[in-house]
Formats: structure tokens, sequence, C-alpha cells
């Protein structure tokens, strides 16, 4: 049977993937294919992860995780199902078609609310293989792993920023409640990231109940996207010294380009094709200057206008260079008065034209 990798690297399926996609064919889609020792099957090779420990986390913790599937052959590859076997997890994949190269992200989320103790659970994904000789489904069962604390509560679950505007600084706070010892302490902050500040404060204490006010603040100079970062509360516990509180957020872009790639499409050489790419930010901003990387000649940009608009609309104009092939140039956009540039891609294939 034939079984292309993207990268080429072998056109006929490997003797420990033939016999795998021949035991598959055998079985029902309700089948679990177990791994044959070291080696993983072709479905197997697609997880970023084969399981998930989350470790001991607080009572009411938001517990998530996401499993990214990528399909590294030239067929597609469909998710015909994704489940769990405990209700303790939920888990859904936000998309279910993998062309070549295409990655799907399955969330996976603890309920850590309604259960405490250690919970043992499993993702269980049914992927269908579409070949050229025919097709194949195979069953990969992710175990699940969590200990919920009884003791510690964190009010919200995680510290959410939500969406930060760029070169903003923000601040969330939320409660750590514990029951148990009289004495119980947290003692300090283990805190990895650079653009987090954390403090925390004792609020109340008395009948075994301690409770304290966590506060983070997030750095103004915080980089684009979404972030998932986690602080640890060091406690005197020697059981189990540290509380996971997870920490997320997006920091949106003061200023984007639309769209970040432009698709030139299929064109012949010399062919003229003109295109608008438009750049906009919160507040009126100059474009001081519009760079193209590699192909300079292939692009005409109209003189800039130098005012200070928040939204700029760009005209440009392609001609398709005479050499045949995959094209794909990059832009670099500077702004007065802002640290940092944007950048923008074009791309499209040159034909010959006969």
């Amino acid at each position: 049977m034939y079984f292309a990798a993207k990268n080429g690297e072998f056109g006929v399926i490997p003797k420990s993937i033939v016999a795998a996609l021949m035991v598959c064919a055998c079985l029902t889609t309700s089948g679990v294919v177990e791994a044959q020792g070291a080696e993983l099957n072709w479905a197997e090779k697609m997880f970023s992860d084969l399981k998930v420990d989350f470790g001991t986390v607080a009572r009411g913790a938001d517990t998530r995780h996401q499993i990214v599937l990528e399909n590294l052959y030239e067929e597609d590859v469909i998710i015909l199902d994704v489940d769990t076997t405990c209700g303790c997890t939920a888990a859904n994949p936000d998309k279910t078609m993998l062309k070549t190269g295409e990655k799907a992200r399955i969330d996976v989320v603890m309920d850590t609310r309604k259960f405490m103790h250690r919970k043992d659970s499993n993702v269980d994904v049914t992927l269908e293989f579409h070949g050229a000789k025919g097709t194949a489904t195979k069953k990969i069962r992710v175990p699940i792993t969590v200990y919920i604390r009884s003791d510690v509560v964190l009010t919200p679950g995680n510290v959410d920023f939500g969406v930060v505007d760029f070169g903003q600084a923000a601040e969330r706070t939320i409660k750590v409640a514990y029951a148990g010892r009289e004495d119980w302490q947290i003692k300090s902050i283990k805190n990895d990231t650079k653009i987090l500040k954390a403090q925390i404060v004792e609020t109340e204490r008395g009948n075994g109940r301690v409770t304290y006010s966590l506060t983070v603040q997030l750095d103004g100079n915080s980089g684009i996207g979404t972030f998932q970062d986690k602080l640890y509360l060091v406690t005197d516990d020697q059981n189990s010294p540290e509380v996971p509180v997870p920490v997320v957020g997006r920091i949106a872009p003061d200023i984007e380009v639309v769209p970040g790639q432009f698709a030139l499409g299929n064109v012949s050489a010399g062919d003229v094709k003109p295109f608008n790419v438009v750049i906009k930010g919160r507040k009126p901003f100059v474009i001081e200057s519009i760079e193209c990387e590699k192909h300079p000649e292939s692009f005409e940009i109209r003189p800039l206008a130098g005012e200070a608009k928040t939204v700029h609309v760009i005209p440009f104009r392609f001609t398709a260079p005479e050499q045949v092939g995959e094209f794909a140039d990059t832009f670099t956009v500077t702004v007065a008065g802002r640290e940092g540039t944007l950048s923008f891609g074009a791309n499209g294939v040159v034909g010959s034209g006969t």
C-alpha cells in the first residue's frame, strides 16, 4: 500500500506500519490498539502527548491541557470521535479534518469542582486514514491523571487577564482558601515567568481556616499573543508543598496588518495584479516605511502620505517575475514612534503562461 510522508522520506509503508494497518483493518472502531513495544504506530506518531499527568492541583483550579495532533502524511486524516471514560474529564477537538501538515488541538479539561482526590480517566481519539488504496481506522487512548486537593480552593479557578492591549499593564486578584491545620502557611511564590509579578497577602485565619489574597500583575512590555503560564504557591505542607495557579490571557496588538498573509494565487509570468493591504490601530499612527525583503522589483507601492490615521489602506501592484514556481515575500512596516516593526507576507505560484 502507498503511504507517503510529507517530507518524502518513504514511499512505501514500513513493515511495522503495514502490520499495524492490517491489524487495524480487522478491528472495529471500538477497539483500542496498543503500541507494540517502544515503536509508535502511524496514529500515535501524530500525538503531542500519549499521556497527561496534571499532578496535584487545588480544588476549583482551571485544569486543562491541549493535545495537539499533526497530520504527518500526504493523505487526509479524519478525527471520527473524541470521548472520555470519566465524567471528571471533557475533551473537544477544534477541527476534525486534517490535510497534510494541518494540526488539530484537543482541549482536555478536568472538573475540579465536583470531583476530589485522585482521578484517573482516558481520552479516546478515533482516527481514520484516507489513502489512495483504501482507509484504516485506529483508536488511541491517552491516560489522564490528576490529584485534586480538597483542602485548598482557588476562587476563581485561575488568574484570567482576558484580552489586554499591547503595551498596557494589568492586574488581577483571586482568593486562596485552606481548611485544615491552624498554622498552615504560604511561604513564598515560585514564579519562572518574566511577564508576571505576584504578591500573596493573608486576609483571614481562625477555626482551622486560612484565606489569602493573590494579586498578579502583568508587565506592560509583554509580547503580542496568547499566553498560558503557572505560578506555584509554596506552602509548609511537607506532603504536598506546592499549589499550582494557572495564569492565562491574550495580548492584543496595538496595530495589525490585514491580511497578515496575502494570497496572490496562480499567476503567469509578467501578469500584473493589484491588491490592498489594510494596516489598522487603536490610535492614529504614521507609517514611516514599508520594505520588501526579497523581490522589491516585483512590487510597486504607492508613496506613503505620512498622515496619522487609525486605518491605512495601502495599494500594492504586483508584477509576476519570469521565474516559474512558488513565490513568497515578506514586508516590514515601520511605524513612527513605535518600538518594533510589523510584518506581513504575500505568496503565490507563477506559471509559464503557455
